[in-house]
């Protein structure tokens, strides 16, 4: 069981109260097991807008300054234990500014290849920034001293040097289903940067959820980096948004590349006042979450026609296997009772699916919904 952090016990009805949801008929008892946050509907998304307006929750900024994104700003950099954080349109250029920035003259990062960065996002740091990119770590989530101490001998022991410049780690990492970077390891590599004034940056998208199951705060994952991403989309329910976070030397001019990439939105405060509305008492909130979801997991595991597998330091994502003849009746009854799951794969007489783990499994008592997968086997 994940460790409980703050008022891990309180009931799940008094945590949800810190957050209403906007929602439209038929949804207050929908779960999906699909991603990582609420997926609000066009019609919540805006009824909420519209809630928040009427009960002055919003202040329009300019050109996505002041007003409700400088709240979100001060939010972040609160909790992240940082002196400034700055909105951006997405991760991508998050991460993109963040290394572009640590590097400065040495342009060579090392990342992980399996990373957001490394395989989503078009070369952009390549092509843009004329960063050279070193992916460690194939097929893994965490790469380890030695292999950032032999990227560095080779890159600054060469006929002409080219030393590193920045080191970005993702944790989780999407591409390994949501394992975490070893946190002995994260530090130990950290250490060593800063003895040699090397640029740490923290894809930290989804931090938050990582917390949850390891217990360890997102501001002490921060304080091992110089800069910290945060997605405002995945959980906090935004519909399109980033928090980059760090030193003010570092990001109070960073009006101007953000403008120069083409990120300075006229007004961003329908992304802003939404993630806001959902970061005040999501910990508490999503460590209910955790809790009922083990409980889940407990009641299935007790079933023989159900095995869990969980992913090696894992965080929001666990696999379930279902023994059923009909992978399809199973998945379209549960859709019929409320419940969505992705597209099960077929292995033999078993079905496997992956289970996101999100604020919705709050809505339905952990022992209604394993009655429910129960019942939906054929």
């Amino acid at each position: 069981m994940p460790p409980v952090h703050r008022r891990g016990f309180l009931a799940a009805g008094a945590l949800l109260a810190n957050a209403p949801p906007a929602r439209s008929a038929g949804s207050e008892r929908r779960v999906h097991f699909t991603h990582d946050g609420l997926g609000l509907s066009p019609l919540e998304y805006s009824r909420l807008l519209a809630q928040l307006a009427e009960e002055g929750k919003i202040k329009p900024d300019s050109y996505s300054m002041e007003g409700a994104v400088a709240e979100l700003e001060k939010a972040f950099a609160r909790d992240l234990g940082k002196e400034r954080a700055v909105f951006l349109p997405t991760g991508t250029l998050a991460n993109h500014l963040a290394v572009r920035m640590l590097a400065g003259g040495n342009r060579k990062v090392l990342l992980q290849r399996e990373s957001h960065l490394y395989n989503d996002c078009g070369d952009c740091a390549q092509t843009l920034s004329g960063l050279n990119l070193v992916p460690l770590a194939a097929d893994r989530a965490t790469f380890t001293l030695e292999e950032v101490r032999d990227q560095v001998a080779r890159a600054g022991g060469g006929r002409v040097a080219a030393p590193v410049g920045a080191i970005l780690i993702e944790s989780p990492v999407r591409r390994k289903s949501g394992e975490t970077f070893a946190y002995e390891e994260m530090k130990r590599i950290a250490a060593f940067a800063r003895e040699r004034k090397i640029g740490l940056h923290l894809d930290g998208a989804r931090i938050y959820l990582a917390s949850a199951y390891s217990g360890i705060a997102p501001a002490q994952y921060a304080a091992l980096f110089d800069t910290v991403y945060v997605s405002l989309y995945k959980y906090f329910n935004a519909a399109s948004g980033a928090i980059l976070a760090g030193p003010r030397s570092l990001l109070d001019p960073l009006y101007h590349p953000r403008r120069m990439f083409g990120g300075g939105l006229n007004q961003v405060w329908p992304f802003a006042a939404v993630a806001l509305h959902y970061h005040r008492g999501f910990a508490d909130r999503y460590q209910t979450a955790v809790h009922a979801s083990e409980e889940l997991l407990r009641r299935l595991s007790a079933d023989p026609r159900f095995r869990v597998e969980r992913i090696p330091s894992g965080s929001n994502i666990v696999a379930l296997h279902v023994r059923t003849g009909d992978a399809t009746a199973f998945h379209k009854k549960l859709a019929a009772a409320g419940v969505t799951l992705r597209a099960p794969e077929r292995q033999g007489d078993w079905s496997k699916v992956p289970l996101t783990i999100n604020e919705t499994i709050n809505r339905r008592p952990a022992e209604e919904l394993a009655g429910i997968f129960s019942q939906a086997i054929v």
